[in-house]
């Protein structure tokens, strides 16, 4: 009988999530990709983030990042809701690139998006423009990317996500419109449900194979491994387990560790309305008395 009822409770939530669009190509093994990889602040010495809105409704956020090595990195960003989907984003930083993108959501038919970026550097001129397309429907999600460098250079990319009862099925193709080409190629299959996803990617012209498993265990706890097996070079597989612990609505910890035995630990919580504070750590457990390890906090205030 038990048995029966959550047959009927996963056929139900299969319904529910054949009613959505599935994620985009890139996304189908966001979930375990998200939790290894999302909220570790180890790889930044210390990382700060501001968050504004203006009373004209323009949002603006400015980023800082100082890393372990090399100099300290910033940016500075404005984002404007015109009107019916319409909206543009502004941003520069410390390369001196001046950003702008435009989005159009919903505006030409329900379902697409359209993105238009322009990079331009005061000293060195005009940097590219880019074109990206998505297109979301139920079971089908579909996307386009126009790359026009500023030699001269162009490149697009595709990919389409299509799904039924929860199974994902998807592919993407790259191609170079100077020579002529195609420069790469890639597959994935997933299957998802409202507390697992796995998900099988074959990427880099089908020579990196990845595998991922994602479960929300409970209401407080998250597990995460992902598998990694590079082709062309033979190696061995590259294993990565990740476990997320919400602690209270305000805070969590993360931990993980990889085949290499490089151990990582995270934790985060919401100070107040206006602060989140992260630290954390990375290890190599196999050389514990030796230097190499990484710590790193992070500050992100909202106003």
């Amino acid at each position: 009988m038990a048995s029966f009822i959550g047959d009927k409770v996963d056929r139900a939530e299969q319904k529910i999530i054949s009613k959505f669009p599935p994620p985009a190509f890139s996304d189908i093994s966001k979930a375990s990709n998200d939790l290894i990889n999302k909220d570790f602040y180890h790889t930044a010495a210390a990382a700060l983030e501001v968050k504004l809105k203006a009373p004209n409704g323009v949002n603006f956020t400015a980023k800082g990042t100082s890393s372990h090595k090399g100099p300290v990195t910033s940016s500075l960003e404005g984002k404007k809701a015109i009107s019916n989907g319409i909206s543009i984003t502004q941003s520069w930083n410390t390369a001196n690139l001046l950003s702008t993108k435009v989005e159009l959501n919903d505006t030409f038919a329900t379902g697409l998006k359209a993105e238009v970026l322009s990079n331009f550097n005061p000293a060195a001129g005009n940097k590219g423009q880019k074109l990206n397309l998505h297109f979301k429907q139920p079971n089908f999600h579909a996307r386009g990317f126009a790359d026009l460098q500023a030699t001269g250079a162009a490149s697009a990319i595709a990919d389409i996500v299509l799904s039924h009862d929860g199974f994902l099925v998807g592919g993407e193709v790259g191609y170079d419109v100077q020579k002529a080409a195609i420069t790469k190629y890639s597959a994935a299959l997933g299957y998802t449900t409202g507390a697992y996803n796995a998900g099988l990617t074959a990427t880099n012209s089908l020579s990196i194979f990845t595998a991922s498993y994602y479960q929300k265990v409970n209401s407080a706890v998250e597990a995460g491994a992902k598998a990694t097996w590079d082709a062309k070079q033979g190696s061995n597989v590259a294993l990565e387990l990740a476990a997320k612990y919400k602690i209270d609505s305000a805070s969590f910890a993360k931990a993980k560790i990889n085949n290499l035995g490089i151990a990582s630990l995270a934790y985060n919580t919401k100070v107040n309305s206006g602060l989140t504070f992260g630290i954390g750590g990375s290890f190599d457990t196999q050389k514990m008395n030796e230097a190499g390890h990484k710590i790193g906090t992070s500050f992100t205030f909202e106003g």
